[in-house]
């Protein structure tokens, strides 16, 4: 099963430019058994590699924008380290919901022309 889910985050993130862990997160926890703590600290462990393969990918088309990259890679550095402490201090309950709300705030951003 973690072959096939990675296979789908894989698709989904080199198709649509959607972090792995939009598929990755709901998936290992409706058929892998995870909580969703687990769940999202095993996304971004997994991430990294499909992250770097696609990158390549597109690096090699001439697509990638290094200094837009970099800035966004900046910013990340710093966000990531707090956003895992956040969610490690937070119920499963909150992680799931602030997980939710997040997909359907994106689902109706993408769908409202």
């Amino acid at each position: 099963m973690p072959i096939a889910i990675g296979l789908a985050a894989g698709v989904a993130s080199g198709l649509l430019g959607v972090g792995g862990g939009i598929v990755m997160v709901p998936l290992l926890t409706a058929f892998g058994g995870f909580d969703q703590h687990r769940a999202h600290a095993t996304s971004l462990a997994a991430i990294v590699p499909i992250a770097g393969v696609g990158a390549a990918t597109f690096a090699i088309a001439g697509e990638i924008d290094y200094p837009v990259a970099g800035l966004l890679a900046v910013g990340s550095l710093v966000g990531a380290p707090l956003g895992a402490r956040f969610m490690a201090r937070s119920s499963e309950a909150a992680l799931t919901t602030m997980f939710g709300a997040l997909m359907i705030a994106v689902a109706v951003y993408l769908l409202w022309p």
